[in-house]
This record gives structure tokens, C-alpha cells and sequence, in this order.
């Protein structure tokens, strides 16, 4: 049976798992031991783990979901297609009562570039941070601002444009300062299908000194995103997260792993060795550009000021206010500021 590399043992570690689906770019993994199916591990899975403050390190078989979707070997193929529509299942196997797999299914061969739909669509606002000097990309950004650099057929603005409006969002606030009038003629002239509203700072105020330009024009939820990154996620379990766990702010955090090409030593008192861990792996959880936030954070942002995101999540912890982190893997997180991931979309349209 073809799996297409998606298959791995439930002995294997999250870590494990998490590097494999970065590597094939995908978010749903098949578990087989011993030749015999045992279930699937989603990148939900994983984060559902992290969230909970599981490590990485965890074998599979302790985080498996009893009940999973599969197919049975009497379902007809249109029953199969539409529960993966449904659903949004990047895959399907097909399972006899003894645990053997006789097909798979695959999105990609059923629905070709079709996309999976988020699980819910919303309409909330959505703040682009386009005010930077795109310092990382010159000298290209010398001539273009940083937020109409091309990637494939459209800009890197009207992509994060599209993933939001493919989840509902229909009204965009951009923060713009270098270039400015560039980036609002452009847009301006491009006959896109929702609202735009540009919102201009005079000097630069850090990563959210901006926003407080908007005092009493956004006055619920709303998402900021930088305008050098774009994040393959469902939007709307990210809001269902910042929801559940009344956050104030919900930070978007990639996970990345460095891998140390020795042996590390922990000592104790006295020099004594206490662990001798031969090349580990370190996996940290990386500031995206992405958050939620709720609208009354814009007055606590001082006006005119400079003023980074970080001074207002210390801020809000400091008083004891809900500050989440929802992490999204090394794969769904594009940081297309930097020279070597802008080539790479460029080569991938």
C-alpha cells in the first residue's frame, strides 16, 4: 500500500511526527504498527499536546484520538468524498474489522487544487502592518515596498489579503508609513472584492504604535498580521482558541527546531555530572507576526509614541490579563522578510 512517506509508529515521538509533516509539507500522519492500522495524528493533535503543555518528547500512542474518521470497505466513493469535504480530511483510509488498510484516499487526487474549507467562517477586522522599511530585502525594497513584492501571480499584501477573505474577512485596515503612496495607489487600483482602509503614520511608532490610530474605529476582535508573513493554518481554530481561553491577546507562535551538533553536558555541584545527552534537538516557539486582540487594547497603546507588540503583551501580563500562544509548525510559518524564504515562495509561486 502506498502511503506516500505519511506513515509512522505510534512508539515515534511527537517531535518526530511534527519533523515529518514539516518535511511533506502536510498535517495528517497514518500510524501503523506491526503492519496493522492504529489510527491518525493530526497537526491538531500536536498542538492540542503543546497547548497543553505536553512535551514533545511524548510517544504518539499517548496523545491518540479514539474516535477518528475512516472508511469502511462497503462505503461507496461518494459517501468517502463527501465526508472528506466535510471534514477537510487531507486524507482517507479504507479499513477492514482487522485493522488492514485496502485504499487510501488522497485530497490532492480527489479534489486536484481544490482547497479544504476553514471549519468556520467569520467576519472580523483584520490589520495589516505595512509601514516598514523592508530593510532585510534591499535592495530590492529600495524600489518597491516591501508589501508589493511579488509572489507568484499577486503581491505578498493581496495573498494575505485572499487567506484572510477565504475565511470570511471582509474589511482590511494597513498601517503604511515607507512608500505609502505607492502601496495605496496600487491597491487602490486593483478592484479588489472587500474594503480597505489605510491608516498612516507619520513617523515610525515600532511594531504597534500605529493601532492607536484606530481608537474608535475597530471596536471588536481583530486580527494583525505583519505584512512579510503568511500562515497556512484554519484561521478559525486560532480564534476558537483566543475565544475558549479568553485571551486579551493571542499570539500566533511557529514552532522551529535547532538541532546541536554535540554533546551537551548538565553538571550538578561540585562539577559532578548529572546528564550526558549526545546531539539534542531544541524546539522553540518563534514570534510569527500574528495575534488576535481585543479592541480595548487600542487605548492602552499611548498615542504618538513609539510602541512595540511585546511592550503591550508585557503590559497586559503585568496586570494580570490572558496573553495566549497558539503554535502552528515550522512548515506553516513563511517569514517572507528574509531573502531565503522570499526566493523560496518566488520559486514556488
Amino acid at each position: 500500500m502506498d502511503y506516500k512517506n505519511r506513515d509512522i509508529n505510534s512508539t515515534c515521538t511527537l517531535l518526530k511526527a511534527l519533523k515529518l509533516m514539516d518535511a511533506l509539507d502536510i498535517k495528517l500522519l497514518i500510524i501503523i504498527d506491526d503492519n496493522k492500522f492504529v489510527g491518525l495524528v493530526s497537526i491538531g493533535d500536536i498542538q492540542r499536546a503543546i497547548i497543553k503543555n505536553h512535551s514533545l518528547d511524548i510517544s504518539i500512542s499517548e496523545i491518540l484520538r479514539k474516535n477518528i474518521r475512516i472508511a469502511h470497505p462497503d462505503d461507496t466513493f461518494e459517501s468517502i468524498k463527501k465526508m472528506m469535504f466535510d471534514y477537510r480530511m487531507e486524507l482517507c483510509p479504507v479499513v477492514t474489522n482487522d485493522n488492514e488498510i485496502i485504499k487510501i484516499y488522497f485530497w490532492e487526487d480527489i479534489f486536484q487544487k481544490e482547497k479544504p474549507q476553514p471549519k468556520l467562517k467569520f467576519d472580523m477586522p483584520v490589520v495589516i502592518m505595512a509601514g516598514g522599511f523592508g530593510t532585510r530585502l534591499k535592495p530590492i525594497t529600495n524600489v518597491l515596498p516591501k508589501p508589493l513584492l511579488p509572489i507568484g501571480e499577486r503581491t505578498i499584501i493581496e495573498d494575505i489579503f485572499e487567506r484572510f477573505h477565504d475565511h470570511g474577512c471582509n474589511s482590511f485596515y494597513v498601517s503604511v508609513n515607507y512608500k505609502a503612496d505607492l502601496i495605496e495607489y496600487y491597491l487602490n487600483n486593483q478592484g479588489l472584492k472587500y474594503h480597505l482602509s489605510f491608516f498612516r503614520e507619520e513617523k515610525p511608532m515600532g511594531t504597534a504604535g500605529s493601532l492607536s490610530l484606530l481608537k474608535g474605529i475597530i471596536n471588536e476582535a481583530f486580527f494583525v498580521s505583519n505584512c512579510d508573513i503568511i500562515i497556512d493554518q484554519d484561521y478559525s481554530e486560532i480564534l476558537d482558541f483566543h475565544r475558549e481561553n479568553n485571551n486579551e491577546i493571542t499570539v500566533v507562535a511557529a514552532l522551529r527546531h535547532y538541532p546541536i551538533p554535540y554533546g551537551t553536558i548538565r553538571s550538578g555541584k561540585s562539577g559532578k555530572l548529572e546528564e550526558l545527552i549526545e546531539k539534542p534537538e531544541l524546539t522553540f516557539k518563534i514570534n510569527s507576526g500574528m495575534y488576535i486582540l481585543e479592541p480595548h487594547l487600542i487605548s492602552e497603546i499611548p498615542v504618538g509614541q513609539f510602541f512595540h507588540i511585546t511592550h503591550l503583551i508585557n503590559k497586559v501580563i503585568m496586570r494580570g490579563g490572558n496573553v495566549g500562544v497558539f503554535p502552528v509548525p515550522s512548515s506553516s510559518w513563511k517569514d517572507i522578510g528574509d531573502w531565503d524564504e522570499y526566493l523560496k515562495c518566488m520559486k514556488n509561486g
